[in-house]
């Protein structure tokens, strides 16, 4: 398992212990890759795990870009397209923001790109 892997697992089970239901690991497409797709309920989060060791270039949150929200954007839109969940549940993007060597500054930005 790499960092990554042992970063997003790390999340997945702080949200699960948050009642969190996981529905599919890192799903791939052409635009791009979502971390963790979980039901909240009757909500469908797409999260996104960012981890920084330190935050001397930008905490792990910061490093969410414009970009980086656009192809998270298509990527769920892609998801949504190719399991056709009828009607269309409530969606939203969650970031879980992890810092520090050993992962000591865990942020849960529930509703991130929310206006």
């Amino acid at each position: 398992m790499n960092q990554g892997q042992c970063w997003e697992e790390y999340a997945l089970q702080h949200l699960s212990a948050q009642g969190l239901r996981l529905v599919q690991r890192n799903y791939h497409c052409r635009f791009g890759e979502i971390d963790l797709v979980m039901w909240h309920d009757s909500t469908l989060v797409f999260v996104e795990v960012r981890y920084r060791k330190s935050s001397r270039y930008g905490s792990a949150a910061e490093s969410v870009t414009q970009s980086k929200r656009r192809r998270l954007l298509l990527t769920a839109g892609h998801y949504l397209q190719r399991q056709r969940l009828l009607p269309e549940p409530p969606c939203r993007f969650d970031v879980v923001a992890i810092g520090g060597a050993q992962g000591e500054a865990f942020e849960w930005i529930m509703d991130a790109f929310g206006e």
